[in-house]
């Protein structure tokens, strides 16, 4: 069994074109997340799955590893289930999507990512999540919440702050969905394969396709975060976190 890191990433984003380009430090923001990867033990290859040259140029001059995928995916986890594919991995090996957009990864969230499908036959998915701390994190619609069973599999993410809160008692701990993702390669043709439910379309939340069809989703919960960037705004934000 392979575990593989795979990066999606397109050029043109609605709201940042050209955004794995733009560079932080004096490096493409691509840059920072491969070479972030690289650096988990667990990660035999670490690959850019993308669909325009210019990326596929710049992964490569850096001396990085990337493949050409279609410019008709919808999404990320299409894009990795081509590169799949074209790699041809079994079907037992774990592909570990890492967003091309979160510069600040960090390589330690690897391990508690894959952890729960190396403990578990029965779970095909995993993902990440971490306390929210400041409550306008709780009420912005772009931060994506999610509540646990008591195993640690997800029940459902929100756009909205969940659970709803009513005293007395002790406030809960809320939790902000980390856009990550391990899969096993079975599952990943699986997943790409299902027609997008009515809760995905309601929340434009394409992890709650796992949901909705019956499957189990592991959530580990991580100190780390791994902020990502969706418009010039945050990249700013993110140099003066980094200076």
């Amino acid at each position: 069994m392979k575990i593989v890191a795979l990066i999606p990433a397109r050029f043109a984003s609605t709201r940042f074109p050209g955004k794995p380009l733009a560079r932080l430090k004096g490096k493409p923001i691509i840059q920072h997340v491969y070479e972030r990867a690289r650096q988990s033990e667990l990660l035999e290859e670490v690959i850019v799955a993308t669909d325009d040259e210019r990326i596929k140029q710049a992964v490569e001059a850096f001396g990085g590893k990337a493949l050409m995928t279609s410019a008709q995916h919808t999404c990320g986890t299409e894009r990795i289930a081509e590169a799949a594919e074209i790699l041809r991995l079994a079907q037992d090996d774990i592909v570990v999507n890492i967003q091309g957009d979160q510069p600040l990864f960090e390589p330690a969230v690897v391990e508690e990512l894959v952890r729960p499908l190396l403990l578990k036959a029965q779970i095909p998915v995993s993902t990440l999540a971490v306390p929210i701390k400041y409550e306008e994190e709780l009420f912005d619609p772009h931060r994506v919440k999610v509540v646990l069973n008591r195993e640690g599999l997800a029940l459902y993410f929100s756009r909205s702050p969940i659970p709803f809160y009513r005293p007395p008692g002790p406030k809960p701990v809320y939790l902000r969905h980390i856009g990550i993702y391990a899969y096993r390669r079975e599952f990943l043709e699986t997943f790409v394969r299902l027609a997008p439910g009515e809760l995905e379309s309601a929340e434009k939340l394409e992890q709650l396709r796992v949901l909705e069809y019956g499957y189990p989703l592991a959530v580990s919960i991580t100190k780390y975060d791994c902020p990502e960037v969706d418009t010039p705004q945050d990249l700013e934000r993110l140099k003066s976190l980094t200076e």
